[in-house]
């Protein structure tokens, strides 16, 4: 697995940046990483902006990664934003509304500061 995670704590959420390979581990293992931060540190509203390079997922690959963790999600977030700028549209309504039909608190945004705008009146 190869890929950093840089955290920022704004006044109203967590920033988390993912910098690294595109993956189906990497993104699974990443996701598993910010949960065991965010549960450690009550972090409750947060921002994702993955920044990853390579070839982009699958549909399938990405149904199984947010099947996977929407469980250990469940209940805990209040808010999640999710950016990533490789995806077009129709990608990121896709992840929005697998994360919204299993019942997590998430909104996928094109750009950060459309996910930072957001988050910010979410307060």
């Amino acid at each position: 697995m190869t890929y950093k995670i840089t955290v920022t704590q704004k006044p109203t959420y967590t920033h988390f940046i993912i910098e690294g390979e595109n993956t189906t581990e990497n993104t699974l293992q990443y996701l598993r990483d910010i949960y065991k931060d965010c549960t450690a540190n009550n972090y409750k509203r947060i921002l994702i902006e993955e920044r990853l390079e390579g070839k982009l997922l699958g549909t399938m690959d990405i149904y199984d990664i947010i099947s996977t963790v929407s469980h250990d999600f469940l209940g805990f977030f209040k808010t999640i934003a999710y950016v990533d700028i490789h995806l077009e549209n129709k990608t990121i309504n896709f992840i929005e509304n697998l994360g919204v039909n299993r019942s997590l608190p998430l909104r996928a945004f094109p750009t950060v500061a459309s996910a930072e705008k957001w988050l910010t009146k979410r307060t």
